[in-house]
């Protein structure tokens, strides 16, 4: 089973970690650094903290029950699927000053935390896709989070890398049976084999994690297909 990739992980401990690791480092940012591109195509670091602060009106959401309320804002506002809802959740707060932002993220982020981890992980919530465990909609937030926590450069100690790495290939091949079972993902204790139709790839475990959050560089090697079929949580 898909799930049981994730059975020794706790996501509300991991996403707890990750919230704490972006909120250190945006606490820390002068004006150039907000300034600063990200690895997150065409956003600044600041837009990077405007998605986040934005993505909260659907965290929250799928906690109140009131997706269908969010829906009627998205068509009021002519926006057509997630990714123009991320784009108009950064416009919204380019203006903003960004401790206002800052402290909107705080607040709500903090507040979905707390009541994803009192609802439990095998509870159900209401998503855009349908009811949805809690514990699995946690880890994917846990993606979220770690892979823009890479994109603004937010600091991860060596002793906590390994560890970072490895429930993020466990995301990432539970996405990928979960989205696309004909994606074939064998792991050994040095590196993820990858197979989609006649492409396979051999790929590190910090590659794949890579690969799954649309994240490994030009010139890596893997098809276009490839890539396009890995990429399941981004």
């Amino acid at each position: 089973m898909p799930e049981d990739l994730l059975r020794e992980y706790d996501p509300f401990d991991i996403f707890d970690a990750e919230a704490s690791r972006l909120d250190w480092f945006f606490s820390g940012l002068d004006e150039e650094g907000w300034r600063r591109p990200s690895r997150a195509a065409g956003w600044t670091v600041r837009d990077v903290l405007g998605h986040l602060a934005g993505e909260e009106l659907y965290n929250q959401a799928c906690l109140d029950g009131t997706l269908g309320e969010l829906r009627l804002l998205m068509e009021a506002e002519g926006i057509g699927g997630y990714n123009e809802f991320n784009e108009w959740c950064v416009r919204q707060r380019r203006d903003l000053p960004v401790e206002e932002v800052l402290r909107e993220w705080r607040d709500k982020n903090g507040d979905t935390r707390r009541r994803m981890r009192a609802l439990g992980r095998d509870a159900l919530l209401e998503t855009m896709a349908g009811p949805y465990p809690v514990g699995e909609q946690a880890f994917h937030y846990d993606s979220e989070y770690a892979t823009h926590a890479d994109d603004v450069g937010a600091p991860v100690r060596p002793d906590e890398a390994d560890d970072r790495t490895f429930w993020r290939v466990a995301v990432g091949r539970f996405a990928l049976a979960e989205q696309d079972p004909s994606v074939q993902v064998e792991q050994t204790a040095e590196q993820i084999w990858v197979h989609f139709g006649d492409a396979e790839a051999s790929l590190s475990y910090p590659d794949f994690v890579e690969a799954t959050v649309g994240r490994l560089p030009p010139g890596n090697g893997l098809s276009p297909r490839l890539a396009s079929a890995l990429r399941c949580l981004a």
